[in-house]
C-alpha cells in the first residue's frame, strides 16, 4: 500500500489530503473549545447547529459548486479552496459570538465541499493503474481513520500551551500546509467537462450517479456507514452509561471505544488491497454492510435487555469499523470504473452530497430517539435502516465488468 507513494505527484496529493485532514480534526475540537468558552450554557446547542450547517452545505454546495467550477484548473480550484479555508480558520481566532462560528462554518465547509470532490476526481488520472488507485484509496481510509485517533489528544496537548481560540491559527497552517502540497503535485488537468449549459451540468452528476450502476448501488449502500456513524459518534455516551460508565465523566470509557472502532477500520483498510483481487467491489462492501446491520441489531438487543458491558461495546465498536471500512473504502473504484474521465468530478460531487443526505437523516434519528426512548431503540431503528440499505443494495448489484 505504502508503495504508491513513490509516485511522487499522489505523494504530493496525499500530504496535502493529511494536512487538510489534520486540519479539519482540530478545527472540531476547536469549534467545541471556544462554544464552551463564548457562552457555557448553550455550547452544546451551538455545537449541534455547527454540524447541523455543516451537513447542510455540504448536501447543496457540492454538486452545485462542480457545475460552476467545470473547465477550471484543478490546481486553481483546490488551491483556492485551501486559501479561503485559511483566511477563515484565521479570522475565527477573533471570534467573540457564536453567529461569527456559524459564518465560518458556513465558508469552511463550501470550501470543503469544493475540495474534496475535486481531490477524488484528481486521482484516477494522478494513478491510472487499478492497483494503485486500489492502494491509494486504502491509503486515503487509513490516513482518515488516524486523523480521528490523533487529532483530539493533538488538540488537548495544543490547549496546555495555547488558549482554545489559538487553535484556528494551527488550523490555518494546516489549510496553507495543504495549499502548498497541491502546487507541488504539479497539476496539468481540468476539473470536469464544459460541453454543456451551466444548468445542465448541475444535474449532470446526480443523473449519471442514478443511471451508472455501479455508483447508484454505492450511493445507496451509504446509509449503512450513515446508521454506524450515526451509532458512533450520537449514541456511544448514553450507551456506555447504560453499560456502566461512569455517569459523571465517561470520557476515558468513550475514548477506548472511539479507539476500539479506528483500529476496527485500519485493519480493514490495510487488508483491503489484497482482498479486492480475489472479490468484487460489490461484495466486500455487501459483507460489510451485512456485518453492520448484525453489530447494530446486537447493540441494539443487548442494550433494550439490559445485556451491554463496556468491553462488549468496545468489541462491537470494532466491528463496526471494519464494516464502515469494508462499505466506503471500496465505492469509489466503481466510480473510477464505470463514469468517463470528463464526468469523474460531477460524479464524485454528487455522491459527496447523496452521502451526506443520509448523516441529515441519521444524526437526528439518533438524536431524537436517544433522548425520548429506551438506550438502544435509536441504534434498532438505525439497524433496520441499514437493513434496509442492504437489501436495496442486494436488489441493484451491477453486473460483472467483462474483464
Amino acid at each position: 500500500m505504502l508503495a504508491v507513494l513513490r509516485n511522487r505527484r499522489f505523494a504530493a496529493l496525499f500530504a496535502s489530503q493529511v494536512s487538510s485532514l489534520v486540519a479539519t480534526g482540530l478545527l472540531t475540537v476547536a469549534l467545541a473549545l471556544v462554544a464552551v468558552r463564548l457562552d457555557p450554557g448553550a455550547a452544546a446547542g451551538i455545537i449541534g447547529t455547527a454540524l447541523t450547517i455543516r451537513i447542510a452545505v455540504y448536501v447543496v454546495v457540492s454538486p452545485l459548486a462542480s457545475a460552476l467550477l467545470a473547465g477550471r484548473s484543478s490546481r486553481a480550484v483546490l488551491v483556492g479552496a485551501d486559501l479561503v479555508r485559511l483566511i477563515v480558520a484565521g479570522a475565527l481566532v477573533f471570534a467573540t459570538a457564536p453567529w461569527q462560528l456559524y459564518v465560518g462554518i458556513v465558508l469552511l465547509q463550501t470550501a470543503s465541499a469544493v475540495f474534496t470532490p475535486t481531490y477524488q476526481a484528481v486521482i484516477p488520472r494522478v494513478l491510472p493503474d487499478e492497483r494503485d488507485y486500489t492502494a491509494a484509496q486504502s491509503l486515503s481510509r487509513l490516513a482518515y481513520d488516524l486523523e480521528s485517533l490523533l487529532s483530539p489528544p493533538l488538540a488537548a496537548l495544543l490547549v496546555l500551551m495555547l488558549p482554545p481560540q489559538a487553535l484556528f491559527g494551527i488550523v490555518a497552517l494546516g489549510f496553507l500546509g495543504s495549499g502548498l502540497a497541491v502546487l507541488l503535485a504539479r497539476l496539468h488537468d481540468q476539473v470536469g467537462s464544459t460541453a454543456e449549459p451551466v444548468r445542465r451540468r448541475l444535474l449532470r452528476g446526480l443523473g449519471v450517479l442514478a443511471r451508472t450502476p455501479g455508483p447508484r448501488f454505492a450511493a445507496v449502500l451509504d446509509a449503512a456507514p450513515a446508521t454506524i456513524y450515526a451509532t458512533v459518534l450520537v449514541s456511544s455516551v448514553v450507551l456506555l452509561i447504560d453499560a456502566g460508565a461512569d455517569p459523571a465523566d465517561p470520557s476515558a470509557a468513550l475514548a477506548a471505544v472511539l479507539v476500539a472502532f479506528g483500529l476496527g477500520s485500519i485493519a480493514v483498510a490495510v487488508a483491503l488491497p489484497a482482498l479486492l483481487r480475489r472479490l468484487r467491489d460489490t461484495t466486500v462492501m455487501l459483507l460489510g454492510a451485512g456485518v453492520a446491520v448484525l453489530a447494530l441489531a446486537g447493540t441494539a438487543a443487548a442494550a433494550l435487555l439490559d445485556g451491554l458491558s463496556v468491553l462488549g461495546i468496545g468489541a462491537l465498536w470494532v466491528v463496526l469499523g471494519a464494516s464502515s471500512s469494508a462499505i466506503s473504502t471500496p465505492s469509489a473504484r466503481l466510480i473510477r470504473t464505470e463514469v468517463a474521465a470528463d464526468q469523474h468530478a460531477a460524479v464524485f460531487a454528487a455522491r459527496f452530497s447523496t452521502s451526506h443526505a443520509w448523516y441529515a437523516v441519521t444524526y437526528p434519528v439518533a438524536g431524537l430517539l436517544g433522548t425520548i426512548a429506551p438506550s438502544g431503540a435509536a441504534t434498532a431503528a438505525l439497524a433496520g435502516l441499514a437493513a434496509v440499505a442492504v437489501v436495496a443494495g442486494l436488489a441493484m448489484v451491477p453486473p460483472r465488468s467483462p474483464d
